[in-house]
């Protein structure tokens, strides 16, 4: 059976209140996880017995199996946000990784997301003593004709959020209403819940990476070197802060993604809105920790690794975070970045999924085209506008990035018939051929990978030094991962790099007979682990989309073959990222500025790549041992000729190489794309836009109401992420069925949770048998 992973990175956008819709939304691509984590564990029953929409996922997850013969499996694998978008994006993350339940964020939300709650007791007990005077005058502004909550909030609503404006407003003046300690406890209540409730499997497969990322604002900023011509160097503020965490999923439930007071930091920070909450000082999260008795073990290693120039410095403790989205609204470029050193052991089909709940359309619809008040200049500045900001730059990279991939893959078919013709020229009469061996295979190689550089002429100096300098950034890439804040006198580490290997006979690469030298034949074999994985993702992909048309060749064989050549990526993989050398090797590292020599040879030591070819060719020798004819010669000739199409292809693609990106795809979950049940999008599902998106801050109905539509249409659009991964389509009255049996699953799951508005359920039931039989 074909197996392919859809592989989700998730980015969640700032939006204040509207972050309970983004919940609703998180929380079924979790459950779209725990299904196909229990399908492919062969633990369907467990989910079925559910009431809910998990056990509904199960039988799609299923059902595509059994008729279209494809193992599909959902991995939540890259989680960013920003601002409260930030706090969902930590929270699925600890979910995915442990294996704990998402519920009590839910909680969170519901319950706790109240002025009510969040006001400071210091600020209440100001407002009741000195503000005696304020509650006549807070009333007439605001019951004056056009002001702010007649003008955005609806009318039955108004009552209640008049109250509770009312007393927001009277709370203390040029301080934070709201309790910044108070609001890490409430953080730490959820996460601490998340912990003492039954333990789940986790998520992903044991290994695989799960990357979080949220971003914050250094709002004092620290200083960042910039290498010009003249000055050579200078020195310029950066505000810019993401904290970032990687995780290799245990073989066992409950171990936490990170320790709880890193993770409490990174929550509290992304979201402390300007002016709402006080700057989050590391003062807080240690007081909380000792309080709570919370160990920390690793704080100074977190603080280094997230603040190395603030650490550097010992400025951590004065450091002021505030919101992430003041600068940062959607972490694109977060996520892309943890593309890079990830492991596949099938088929991917990589999707980028942002979460919008008001895109510009809606918005703009809503928005009153008059003059701008003082609340809307207010709430618009720091707030709505820099929430839309589009995101075109980072779409039109991810788009560049997938066309330069479909610009390769015609470029390979181009050169195909050629390097067949040549591999079969060089290979053709070799006697062993059809019984290769890992020593058969090893010989085999280095006589192809020599005769592709000879035969490249004087493209191979170009060649070679495109291969040179990316292996080079990577060195240094993995170098600066274990020093954090490493700083080169005169040049980046890559240019140290660089000039102690051309000191060292690595400035010319090309031999005096052709091809490479020895000095770059014996680096090339030592550093070089993007060649080796080019060369099998080229087969994957192969075995995977090309090689389906020879009826000597049954699905079993290629299903054999790609897990064969999967397995040896995973070797490669393994030791392809910093966490490959160990917490040690820092050590080493630190003295790459005095000698980089001894520092090469260790990362060469631990990595032991030429060992590691001799594993990698035996698995591929028995493999091919049990192909049949037919796919034994492609997979071979493939794996032989992969020198001619690298040589040709690797000076053009900026380092990157031969399918070192698959292309990605762009999805969007917003009110807009899930038109099944009500159409109008944000302005007719959502309440939470009201008062300037933070109309669910003043109401657990509204809160509600965006929590459940986040599930409604995060569950739409979960039915349409998964057959858009499919290999044939539904029919639209399948598809409406499951979205049918979906929505009201969720609906039946939920009612006896959400009782503020006992017209909501019903009503929606109402529309859902309406627009969906």
């Amino acid at each position: 059976m074909r197996q392919k992973e859809l592989r989700i990175a998730l980015i969640c956008y700032g939006g204040v209140s509207l972050a309970v819709y983004m919940h609703g939304v998180t929380k079924e691509i979790w459950h779209l996880a725990r299904a196909s984590r229990a399908f492919h564990a062969r633990e369907i029953s467990g989910i079925a017995g559910e009431k809910g929409s998990a056990a509904i996922y199960a039988e799609m997850l299923d059902t595509i199996a059994r008729e279209q013969g494809l193992a599909l499996r959902v991995l939540p694998d890259i989680l960013t946000g920003a601002s409260a978008g930030g706090i969902n994006a930590v929270f699925l993350a600890q979910a995915v990784n442990s294996g704990q339940s998402l519920d009590p964020l839910t909680d969170l939300w519901l319950e706790t997301a109240d002025v009510d709650r969040l006001l400071d007791p210091a600020a209440d007990v100001w407002t009741r003593t000195v503000k005696f005077w304020a509650p006549p005058v807070v009333q007439l502004l605001l019951s004056r004709p056009g002001n702010v909550v007649s003008e955005s909030v609806a009318p039955e609503m108004r009552q209640e959020v008049r109250g509770k404006l009312a007393q927001f407003v009277r709370s203390r003046w040029f301080e934070p209403p709201f309790s910044g300690y108070g609001f890490s406890a409430l953080l730490a209540d959820a996460l601490q819940a998340m912990a003492a409730g039954p333990p789940g499997e986790p998520l992903l497969p044991p290994g695989h990476p799960v990357d979080l990322s949220v971003t914050a604002t250094d709002f004092h900023g620290y200083r960042q070197r910039l290498q010009l011509n003249s000055p050579p160097v200078v020195e310029e503020s950066e505000h810019r802060l993401t904290i970032g965490f990687r995780s290799r999923v245990p073989q066992q439930a409950g171990h936490a993604l990170a320790p709880l007071p890193e993770l409490l930091l990174a929550a509290r920070s992304t979201a402390s809105f300007p002016g709402a909450f006080p700057p989050l000082r590391l003062g807080e999260i240690d007081r909380l920790a000792a309080d709570r008795g919370f160990a920390w073990p690793g704080r100074e290693a977190f603080l280094a690794r997230v603040m190395p120039a603030r650490q550097s410095a010992a400025e951590c403790e004065a450091v002021s975070l505030i919101d992430g989205s003041v600068l940062v609204n959607a972490p694109f470029s977060e996520a892309m970045s943890a593309l890079q050193d990830r492991p596949a052991q099938r088929e991917v089909d990589r999707r980028f999924v942002y979460i919008d709940p008001t895109p510009d359309a809606a918005t703009r619809a809503l928005a009153p085209q008059g003059d701008v008040g003082f609340f809307r200049a207010i709430f618009g500045s720091i707030s709505s506008i820099p929430r839309e900001q589009p995101i075109r730059d980072n779409l039109e990279a991810i788009g560049a990035q997938s066309r330069e991939a479909a610009r390769l893959q015609r470029m390979v078919e181009t050169l195909r018939p050629d390097v067949e013709r040549t591999v079969e020229k060089l290979f053709g009469g070799t006697f062993f051929l059809d019984r290769p061996t890992s020593a058969r295979l090893s010989a085999w190689r280095a006589k192809a990978q020599q005769a592709a550089a000879e035969q490249a002429g004087y493209a191979f100096h170009s060649y070679a030094q495109a291969k040179f300098a990316g292996i080079v950034d990577r060195l240094a890439k993995l170098i600066e991962a274990h020093v954090p804040g490493l700083h080169a006198e005169g040049g980046s580490l890559a240019d140290l790099l660089t000039s102690y290997l051309d000191a060292a006979g690595l400035g010319a690469l090309g031999g005096s007979k052709g091809g490479a030298s020895e000095e770059a034949i014996a680096f090339f074999r030592a550093h070089d682990i993007g060649y080796r994985i080019r060369r099998l993702r080229l087969i994957a992909r192969r075995l995977t989309r090309e090689w389906d048309d020879d009826p000597e060749v049954t699905d079993a064989d290629r299903d054999a073959a790609r897990e064969v050549i999967y397995c040896m990526l995973a070797l490669y993989f393994a030791r392809e990222g910093s966490d490959a050398l160990g917490p040690q090797f820092s050590h080493v590292a630190e003295r790459v500025l005095i000698d980089p020599g001894p520092v090469l040879a260790e990362i060469a030591r631990l990595r032991q790549l030429e060992a590691l070819d001799e594993q990698a060719e035996a698995m591929l020798a028995a493999g091919l041992e049990a192909m049949p004819r037919p796919l034994r010669r492609k997979v071979l000739m493939a794996y032989l000729g992969f020198a001619f199409y690298d040589v040709a292809t690797l000076p053009l693609l900026r380092n990157e190489g031969l399918t070192e990106f698959d292309p990605v795809k762009v999805d969007r979950i917003s009110p807009e794309d899930a038109a099944s049940i009500r159409g109008g999008g944000c302005a007719a599902t959502l309440r939470g836009i009201e008062f300037y998106n933070f109309g669910a801050f003043f109401s657990r109905a509204y809160r509600e109401n965006d929590y459940l539509w986040g599930r409604l249409h995060g569950a739409e659009r979960m039915v349409d992420l998964l057959l858009s991964a499919t290999i044939a389509p539904l029919a639209p009255d399948a598809i409406r069925a499951i979205k049918r049996r979906l929505f009201m699953a969720i609906l039946d799951e939920e009612q006896p949770r959400l009782r503020a508005d006992p017209a909501l359920i019903p009503g929606l039931r109402r529309e859902v048998a309406a627009r969906l039989g």
